[in-house]
């Protein structure tokens, strides 16, 4: 069994349930919109949100969960997905999750708007049920990725990225998705608010295991999703390489900013940038902290009791730090 059929083994049936749920919650009266929608589910990834909107929900309530649970795994994709087709157009990409992009297909101007269309829609999903409390932590997040995603792009153009803002920028562009599917899943089932905020640092420490384990793909030599040196080609500061910045002499740091800002189409060059990062122990240390981060998660678990949830949960954990993509 794959990993991510193993996860999912426990709340099968609801994920078969909420797949047709999720297909009717992106329907619309326009033939375009709808075609578009159906090219969207017919790609859909592994579904890792609402997995985690389901698995905390059933973890914190002894296994119960009702339609509010499904609305907020639905609003999540819903919203998740707006994000990737705006993303698209932004980065000017053809191609996701080896299948064609919306701009690829249909143009950027279609693509906005589908993304504007999915984020109405969760948000009426929201409003219409007066979900007011999911829709809180869903807008927040939104505004959290963004935010993340202007930093980093401000950050970038002078390549002056310290650890402390590092973190900022991944806590805010990829953990505040994830902690909000956590938080999302206990506020769902009625969760006191003790309970809301430790799923909501759950959640946000395995985003960051996440991100930091992206960022060690871009030195490995595997066949994996994305070109290796892909991020210091696109002049993005990663967690190797800062540790490698931090712990250069200063002509080292003078080449390496000139490599990153003025030879990162140089193929032969890049290969020198990763090297260096290499010898400078910068993939042992961001190891290191990626696992500090997986044990920060396991130990929040640990305040619950056992059941299948809960082991679902730790092998997420441990399925985001182990992946090969």
């Amino acid at each position: 069994m794959k990993p991510v059929e193993k996860i999912k083994a426990p709340i099968r049936k609801e994920m078969d349930l909420f797949e047709s749920k999720f297909k009717d919650a992106m329907r619309s009266k326009v033939p375009l919109l709808n075609r578009v929608m159906d090219y969207i589910i017919h790609r859909k990834g592994k579904q890792m949100r609402p997995m985690f909107v389901f698995l905390t929900a059933k973890m914190v309530s002894n296994g119960d969960f009702d339609e509010r649970t499904y609305r907020g795994a639905a609003i999540i994709e819903l919203i998740h997905t707006a994000t990737l087709v705006h993303d698209d157009v932004v980065d000017d990409s053809n191609r996701r999750r080896g299948f064609f992009s919306i701009n690829a297909l249909w143009k950027n101007k279609i693509a906005v708007l589908v993304g504007d269309f999915l984020l109405s829609k969760g948000v009426l999903l929201s409003v219409d049920h007066e979900d007011f409390d999911i829709l809180k932590l869903i807008s927040t997040a939104v505004r959290e990725m963004s935010e993340g995603e202007l930093l980093q792009i401000e950050k970038a153009r002078r390549l002056d990225i310290t650890e402390s803002v590092y973190y900022d920028i991944i806590r805010q562009k990829t953990a505040s998705l994830i902690a909000s599917c956590t938080a999302i899943g206990a506020t769902s089932v009625g969760a006191d608010k003790d309970t809301i905020e430790q799923m909501r640092r759950f959640g946000e420490t395995i985003g960051l295991a996440f991100q930091i384990k992206d960022d060690l793909f871009d030195y490995t030599d595997d066949k994996i999703g994305k070109p290796t040196g892909i991020d210091i080609k696109e002049q993005k500061m990663t967690l190797p390489l800062i540790y490698a910045l931090n712990n250069a002499s200063d002509k080292e740091k003078k080449w390496l900013i000139n490599s990153v800002k003025n030879h990162n189409k140089d193929k032969k060059r890049v290969k020198e940038v990763i090297q260096f990062v290499k010898d400078t122990g910068g993939i042992e240390y961001t190891q290191n902290r990626m696992k500090s981060y997986q044990q920060k998660a396991l130990d929040i678990l640990e305040n619950y009791p056992t059941s299948e949830y809960k082991t679902a949960l730790i092998d997420m954990l441990n399925y985001v730090v182990d992946r090969k993509i």
